[in-house]
Formats: C-alpha cells, structure tokens, sequence
C-alpha cells in the first residue's frame, strides 16, 4: 500500500467501489474514492469521508489480489493476531518516537473486519495521515531510519508466538523453491532465449549451490522461525512528512512465520541501490556500503536485545541471497509469462531481474567489506559470540 498521497478529489462517487465501500462503518458520508499508490499485488482506492463523528477523514480500501493469496481470510486473521497482541499493555512502550499501526474498520452486520464478494476479499483500514513513503534513500538519515523501523517492527512482534500466524504464502522466500519454480519455468517456457534471457540463466546455474544457505541454518537449529513482516522494501516504511522520521511499516499481509533474514536481507536489497529496482540502466546498479552499514546500524539499535551470534553470521549471506532470490523470481515469471509480478511493458520482468543479478554480483564483490561492518555493529552492541 502506497501512502505517499492522491491527486484531486473526485466528484462523490456512485456505481460499484462506492457500494462497497459503504458497506463498511464509515465515521462520516462518502466523499471521494481516487486509486492510491502503484502496489503489484493488490488494489487499493484512498477514500474520503465528511466526518460525522470524530474520526478519521481519510481510508484506504483494498481488493485483495486471491491469485497471490489463495485464502485471504488466513491473512486477515493474522492481521487481527497481530493488531491483537500489539494493542496488548506494554508492547507498544518499546517503540521510541511516534509509531502508528494501521486499524481494520468493521463491517455493517458482519461478525469479521472484511467483505467477501463474488470470490473477492475486501477490507477498509485507517490512512496514516502526515506520512510519506519513498522509493529510494536519498541519505544516511534516512537509512538509519529505514533500519530503525525495521528493527522496531521486529521488537514489538517478538513476543508474539509464530505459531498463532498461519503461513499464508507457503514456501514465500524459501529460495529452493523458487528454484524448482525456475527450472518449471524453463522448461515450459515460450519465450524467447535472448542473449539477456540466457545472461539471467548462467548467472542462477553459478550460484544454485548457494541458494539453501539460511534453510540448510534453519534445519541445523542455527536459525529459527520468528513473526516477520514478509515484504520491509523502502516504499513499505512510512516516514513522518515533516521530518526523517520512520513512522510505520505498512503493507502487512506478508506477516507470518520466517526467518527474519527475510526481513533483514529484503530490507537491504531495497534501500541499498540508489538507482531503484525499476531503473532500465541495470549496467549501473550497485549495492551502497555506505546506505548498508546506517541501515544495518538503526536496525541493531532497535533489535539488539533478541539478536543471537547466529543471528548475526547469517546476515552477509542473507543480503546476497534475497537480491539473488528476487532476480530469480523476476526470470522466472519472465519466462511463465508474466502471471504473477505486474508488468507495464514488454520485457519488464527481464529487465527487473537483470537489476537484482547486477545487485547480487556487487555485493558478492564486497562480502568482505559486509561481514566486516556486521561485526563491527555486533561489537558496538555487545555481542561477543
């Protein structure tokens, strides 16, 4: 879900989506309903409302995508899990500043905060006002805070047991498996095998030994299952708009059981390449030591307390593998033929992954430069294991 505004407000809108939305509590008449943000999974409207009551004015409806999540109402029941435990005494004094987590709106006659209509799912939630959201980083203080939101995140859901989540995306960032969807792919495919095509599929043979490196850690009892958020990417952390302040980490669907090296090398993919995963100049792209050591040390001020040693080891390989499991993936649905990642022109999902196959091989080149700055912020923390 992308907060970073709408354009103009409509004329009081009529026909289907006004229908829907009024099926919702709403704190006030419909006003406005306007598309908002540009997420590739679901659809999503800002929707205005004249407050009758206090309340908020602004919302965000949502058609959740059911080609992505096959039981959606899995995923608004750890939603309400969530919103659950985070609403629990104590659990939200461990956020420092201003920290907002977006609210369900209940449903006229309905027992559960969502719609379901002709096989969709839909839901209502609050706009988190004076917020922004970014594409990319544009300096150290920002990154601080992307990893300080991200950390944030985790302490507060720590306490919250992975086994009350249902897995909602089963095998989601499970790179082995997208592996095999790979070599699926590949072997079905109708497109063709361009030079470029053939590039991205070298590049995923030199590196499939790689590919079960933090479940092979998972199976040791190295790393276990936590609550992680799924999808950290910068555009997914709101920050304050009149500061650079980290306010909220948004677009919580994804939220289940994982390692949080998802979150952690997701995280890191996104906000270290100042060109963007949409950039076509992908010759360019590299992975910023400088934007991945303020990232990596806001986070550990916010997660320190709940890091083991082995949490820490695994990082390095975990950025490495989430640029190289997203390139992957990316192919992949190039060669499907676009079924799952939205497209805005021909060859999109090739060029995307040939972003993230750049990013890979410039963090492989500076592994070393990584571990030392992991070890470097392990220190600082006072973890010596």
């Amino acid at each position: 879900m992308d907060q970073s505004g709408a354009g103009a407000v409509l004329p009081r809108p009529e026909g289907q989506l006004a229908s829907i939305a009024q099926r919702f509590a709403l704190p006030g008449t419909l006003q406005a309903i306007e598309p908002l943000g540009q997420g590739n999974v679901n659809d999503t409207w800002l929707v205005t409302v004249d407050p009758e009551v206090e309340g908020p004015r602004r919302l965000v409806l949502q058609r959740i995508n059911g080609r992505v999540f096959s039981r959606p109402q899995l995923v608004m029941a750890n939603l309400q899990r969530l919103t659950s435990h985070l609403e629990r005494p104590g659990i939200m004094g461990a956020a420092v500043g201003r920290w907002e987590m977006p609210r369900l709106l209940g449903v006229c006659g309905e027992p559960q905060p969502w719609l379901e209509l002709e096989g969709d799912l839909w839901r209502m939630q609050t706009y988190i006002e004076g917020s922004r959201t970014l594409e990319t980083i544009e300096n150290l203080q920002q990154a601080r805070e992307v990893g300080r939101a991200l950390g944030t995140f985790h302490a507060l859901i720590q306490a919250l047991p992975a086994e009350e989540l249902a897995d909602t995306l089963e095998g989601f960032h499970v790179t082995p498996g997208y592996l095999r969807g790979f070599e699926r792919a590949l072997r079905t495919t109708t497109v063709p095998l361009t030079p470029q095509v053939q590039h991205g599929i070298a590049f995923i043979r030199d590196r499939e030994s790689f590919m079960p490196v933090l479940e092979d850690a998972r199976q040791a009892g190295k790393l276990c299952l936590r609550p992680i958020h799924g999808d950290p990417k910068v555009n997914n952390i709101l920050f304050d708009a009149d500061s650079e302040s980290a306010i909220a980490l948004i677009d919580l669907d994804t939220v289940k059981p994982g390692l949080i090296h998802y979150d952690i090398g997701d995280c890191l993919r996104s906000g270290c390449n100042r060109q963007g995963e949409e950039t076509e100049d992908w010759r360019t792209v590299r992975f910023d030591l400088q934007l991945c050591e303020a990232i990596l040390e806001g986070y550990i001020t916010a997660a320190r307390p709940f890091l083991t040693a082995a949490d820490y080891d695994h990082i390095p390989d975990a950025i490495r593998l989430l640029c190289l499991e997203l390139g992957l993936r990316f192919l992949s649905d190039h060669l499907a033929g676009d079924l799952y990642f939205r497209i805005s022109r021909p060859r999109h999902n090739l060029q995307r992954a040939l972003v993230q196959f750049r990013l890979t091989e410039s963090v492989e080149t500076q592994l070393g430069e990584i571990r030392a700055i992991v070890e470097r912020l392990r220190r600082s923390a006072g973890c010596h294991g």
